[in-house]
């Protein structure tokens, strides 16, 4: 237990806020299984012990940045930010993985979680992670501290007579091991091409395998040359065939991916999987009367408003143009104000200004800002829906300015 004053990051009354270490990793579970309802059922289901589950978690103790409330020594409430990395329009950002938000029911209503998080922007900022992104499990409550909607999730549901018929490939599909390099190197390189995709190191791959069961079976597309172009992740319960993921790097690794889901026709009733390109897959099917259910998955926020468009890669460099978005951002005070953009050559200048009667002005809360630079939400929609504050003509130049493509983001933390 943690003696040394110094060690708390913060303390109010009888309630101490510091960073958890490894010996707390049974009340860190505790907490965990409490407010996400982990049951001891959930855990045989997968195969795993509880011991196991325990131990399964100690590297993020060890590596993710934990902070946490305690109420007489014993943990009342917790936040988690993992050090991760993620492409934005083939731009390689630090960014910030926050999970485990949670509080005991007696504790709720003190403030405690808006402190946790308040902290957990500071440390994302100075550890340089210009963005962060989360699952929510109250979407108001992560809008109320700066978050907002960047990708969906689409659920699909494909009866048996609908599954594609086979399309002629020069490859073939083969199972492998679930840590199969192949497997791990064709997400690598889909990733480093794909806007939104997080780049899966060797945590966000525990991460992504921690709750599947013995059942998951990985198979991997390859062409005549051997060469890896896509992977099918799946089990089969039910009579059903449930998609993990599937990812493909081209045209002739999607038919064979395909093929290989509709080779256990005789095997299954129907086919569930998401999708999270953010465009349905309807059209895609000769039979297009397939079953998709779309709804938000994951939030982010601009951690370091200068720092993410000085990386931003805008369409075009209007050498004339000044560009200047005011931000509102409540709780990270080094976002709120003016940034003045403009481009020398090639080169993207940001300064920060207070000059709120500036020209071209483009006004927006971080949430907003947030979803627009991520392809989410066109500017022209978002100042239709009243989130953006500005002069019309500067809707054409936004539009000019941000690539047009959705986030693809299949990863839970």
């Amino acid at each position: 237990m943690v003696k040394d004053i110094e060690k708390f990051i913060e303390v109010y009354g009888d309630f101490k806020m510091r960073k958890l270490t490894e010996d707390d990793l049974e009340q860190f579970n505790g907490l965990l299984r409490y407010a996400f309802q982990i049951t001891m059922e959930d855990l045989l289901h997968t195969g795993w012990t509880e011991n196991q589950i325990m131990q399964a978690k100690m590297p993020i103790l060890k590596n993710g940045y934990v902070i946490g409330w305690f109420y007489h020594d014993k943990l009342a409430s917790m936040i988690v930010v993992y050090s991760m990395k993620v492409n934005i329009h083939d731009n390689i950002c630090k960014m910030g993985g926050v999970t485990g938000v949670a509080t005991y029911p007696e504790y709720t209503g003190k403030g405690l979680i808006h402190s946790l998080i308040k902290h957990a922007i500071m440390h994302m900022y100075q550890e340089g992670q210009s963005i962060s992104f989360l699952y929510p499990y109250s979407i108001p409550l992560y809008r109320k501290h700066g978050w907002e909607i960047i990708s969906d999730k689409i659920t699909f549901t494909i009866k048996d007579t609908q599954l594609p018929k086979k399309e002629p490939v020069e490859g073939m599909m083969e199972r492998v091991d679930l840590e199969c390099e192949d497997l791990l190197n064709v997400h690598d390189y889909f990733s480093m091409q794909r806007h939104g995709a997080m780049i899966r190191d060797k945590l966000a791959w525990d991460e992504y395998w921690r709750w599947d069961s013995d059942d998951i079976i990985a198979a991997v597309y390859y062409n005549k040359n051997h060469k890896p172009l896509g992977y099918l992740i799946y089990y089969i319960r039910n009579d059903i065939f449930y998609i993990k993921e599937l990812i493909y790097l081209n045209t002739e690794a999607h038919h064979g991916i395909w093929n290989y889901i509709s080779a256990h026709y005789s095997m299954v009733k129907e086919v569930k999987g998401n999708n999270y390109s953010g465009e349905p897959m309807a059209f895609l099917f000769e039979d297009s009367e397939i079953v998709e259910k779309i709804e938000p998955y994951f939030m982010a926020r601009i951690i370091d408003v200068q720092e993410f468009i000085l990386r931003y890669p805008f369409l075009v460099k209007l050498q004339k143009l000044n560009l200047n978005f005011k931000i509102n951002d409540s709780i990270a005070k080094w976002n709120n104000g003016v940034f003045n953009v403009y481009w020398n050559g090639e080169e993207t200048i940001c300064q920060k200004t207070n000059d709120i009667r500036a020209a071209n002005l483009v006004e927006m809360d971080i949430q907003t800002f947030t979803t627009m630079l991520m392809g989410y939400k066109r500017p022209t929609f978002l100042y239709e829906c009243g989130r953006i504050q500005t002069e019309y003509y500067m809707l054409r130049i936004l539009e000019q300015l941000i690539p047009v493509e959705k986030p693809y983001f299949s990863d839970y933390f």
